[in-house]
């Protein structure tokens, strides 16, 4: 059982993990779609020595999709990598300041300079409709740029769950 499964219940901040993780699960099947792409551009190049430039850039495409929406739904379940050589060993209270002050400090700046810079990178992909340097590549490059700010927004929102919740809990008492 992850950790925020055994946190007491924060309703709006539970509404708003459930919202990601469904959102979450629903871009999972790029993994799935990814698969069959690698599998289909691997026969293609091993069996028939032939494999198709807009397969390759898919899979990258596929991957970013996987691993930008992934990262929120990693925040709301707790699941990403964290190094804990201590925080296992200290009471529920300790744990949320150290959470509150990471989001504050560490996380909240880094995804906010994530997001806005991302705007105008977005912006310019779209303004001159940019498409694949390769002639038999994927049209539409700006599709999988705009995953950047999305991404980063869910993210944002799933951090900002996560504060909320802290702070309720240890203000709540039930640090």
């Amino acid at each position: 059982m992850n950790e925020q499964s055994s946190l007491p219940p924060v309703p709006l901040a539970d509404s708003i993990d459930r919202a990601i993780q469904r959102i979450g699960l629903s871009i999972a099947w790029a993994y799935v779609l990814l698969v069959l792409v690698i599998m289909t551009q691997v026969i293609l190049r091993k069996g028939f020595s032939s494999g198709l430039i807009v397969l390759e850039e898919l899979q990258w495409h596929l991957y970013a999709v996987g691993v930008m929406f992934g990262l929120s739904y990693a925040q709301t379940t707790n699941s990403h990598i964290r190094v804990d050589l201590f925080y296992s060993s200290f009471r529920a209270r300790t744990k949320h300041i150290i959470e509150i002050l990471g989001i504050l400090i560490l996380v909240l700046p880094f995804v906010s300079v994530i997001f806005i810079h991302s705007l105008d990178f977005v912006h310019d992909s779209w303004r001159i409709n940019e498409h694949s340097e390769s002639p038999s590549g994927l049209p539409w490059r700006w599709l999988i740029k705009t995953v950047i700010p999305l991404s980063m927004l869910m993210l944002g929102l799933a951090v900002l769950s996560r504060l909320y919740r802290d702070t309720v809990l240890l203000f709540k008492g039930n640090a």
